[in-house]
């Protein structure tokens, strides 16, 4: 009798093993496929483009679209004051900058009065989207760019940005976060899309990590992979992240995320959907669904585009747990859009977004560390019963993880190559080394910080991401 219950026990282990087995397979084929497309689509864009502008001539156009940069900042005084003083040496000339200080406890505000020499002012402000109250207005030119401070009681994010919203003056604005410095032809890069395309409601630029690098003037005057191994690895992930997926996306309008660190925004619609929601973590992204949405269930021709040559250079946590706080904070707010959102789901009113981008953000990124880690445990089960064959299990996943690297190194090539960057020897051999180790070390961990995003999720936690700053190297 206990010999049959064994058996019987054994032989269910086993056909459960087998179907998950099947489902990871599946399960890894599919984003194998996907990260080969996204690569090589990315990639060819990218050479294709550094081709094409090697030989067209360069017409100078005065062809401007008016925009409003808003710096929202909450305990940024360490870099604020450096981040505006970026943003006059941008090759732009129909621009303003908007710093909204969110309720600080430091010196924030008063170190842009104090670098700008601004102004208090009085003028009426419309509220065009909801927001905390504004307690002060403050204002002065620099290089003849004007510069606006918002002084507000304190919302979290989102809600600074609404504010900003409220208090530009132009139909187009930029949300940049305080510890980031655009790159000088970066305006120029981002409206080319508004320019070329009269249907065009939001841009998203190039994210890349500031650590290790040196900007002068708004021009990159060195490249190099920052010294400690966290922010390191980032850089590889970043380049794969931003160089691959999103220029896929972008091929037929599906891109559902444009980074909270640097995009553009057409400010009438943005207005007409009711601005950021501040009770979401993940406003950027939530931002970007609800225009998809907004937009096709109003019938309204549109398009949501990415300008991979418009770059932002923004900090990178330096340190493993400010890395899985940021972490933690960016899977809360997936799953509150892809929550929020589910309609959206294989819907054939959302085309391709709700098919392919939906599907994949669902998939890969919102279940991907549940299902990993269950991987993992079944794994273990597997070699407790003896149904597993280490030696090939060991080499399935060497090579899983040897075509991840290789993914990943591809990708930061293609973007050291097009943008005729040099790197040292030094930095080649470590990109290498340290693309098995994100693929390996990195993305486990990273894995067990989105899970316990969940486990531990509440849903009015809104709070500014508390991650140590140093001041970027912009002479």
């Amino acid at each position: 009798m206990l010999l049959n219950t064994t058996l019987e026990a054994a032989s269910f282990v086993q056909g459960f093993l087998y179907f998950v087995g099947i489902f990871f397979v599946i399960y890894l084929i599919g984003y194998s496929t996907f990260l080969f497309l996204s690569v090589t689509v990315g990639s060819s864009y990218l050479y294709r483009r550094k081709r094409e502008a090697h030989y067209k001539s360069q017409i100078e156009t005065d062809c401007y679209v008016p925009v409003s940069i808003i710096v929202p900042a909450h305990n940024e005084s360490v870099t604020v004051a450096s981040s505006v003083r970026s943003l006059l040496n941008l090759d732009y000339s129909l621009y303003e900058v908007v710093v909204v200080d969110d309720g600080s406890t430091d010196d924030t505000a008063q170190q842009v009065i104090d670098a700008f020499d601004l102004q208090r002012i009085e003028r009426p402000v419309r509220m065009q989207v909801p927001c905390a109250p504004l307690k002060s207005l403050w204002q002065g030119r620099a290089d003849g760019v004007l510069i606006t401070l918002a002084c507000k009681e304190n919302g979290g994010k989102a809600d600074a940005l609404n504010m900003g919203i409220n208090v530009s003056q132009y139909p187009w604005f930029i949300g940049v976060d305080a510890d980031s410095v655009l790159q000088r032809d970066s305006l120029r890069e981002i409206v080319a899309p508004v320019v070329e395309n009269d249907n065009v409601v939001a841009v998203g630029g190039l994210v890349r990590l500031s650590n290790g690098v040196t900007l002068k003037d708004g021009n990159l005057t060195r490249y190099s992979l920052p010294k400690k191994i966290i922010p390191a690895m980032q850089v590889l992930e970043y380049d794969r992240s931003f160089l691959s997926a999103r220029i896929l996306f972008d091929q037929f309008n599906g891109n559902l995320i444009i980074s909270g660190a640097f995009g553009l925004f057409r400010k009438d619609i943005v207005v007409a959907v009711g601005g950021y929601d501040a009770e979401t973590v993940g406003e950027d992204m939530e931002l970007v669904t609800k225009l998809h949405v907004f937009c096709r269930t109003n019938n309204r021709d549109y398009l949501i585009k990415y300008a991979p040559d418009a770059i932002c250079w923004s900090q990178a946590p330096e340190t493993l747990r400010d890395l899985t706080k940021q972490r933690r904070r960016w899977h809360t707010g997936l799953f509150e859009c892809m929550k929020k959102y589910a309609r959206v789901f294989g819907s054939l009113h959302y085309g391709l977004v709700g098919a392919l981008s939906y599907t994949y953000f669902l998939v890969y990124e919102l279940l991907s560390p549940a299902i990993e880690l269950f991987g993992i445990f079944t794994m273990v089960i597997a070699i407790l019963f003896n149904f597993i064959n280490v030696p090939f299990m060991i080499m399935f996943f060497g090579i899983y993880a040897v075509f991840g690297a290789v993914m990943s190194l591809t990708a930061f090539f293609s973007r050291v190559q097009t943008r005729d960057l040099r790197l040292s020897a030094t930095d080649v051999v470590r990109a290498v080394m340290l693309s098995i180790i994100e693929v390996t070390v990195l993305r486990f961990i990273m894995a067990v910080t989105r899970m316990l995003a969940l486990v531990g999720y509440r849903k009015k936690e809104r709070r500014w991401d508390k991650i140590t700053r140093v001041e970027i190297d912009s002479q």
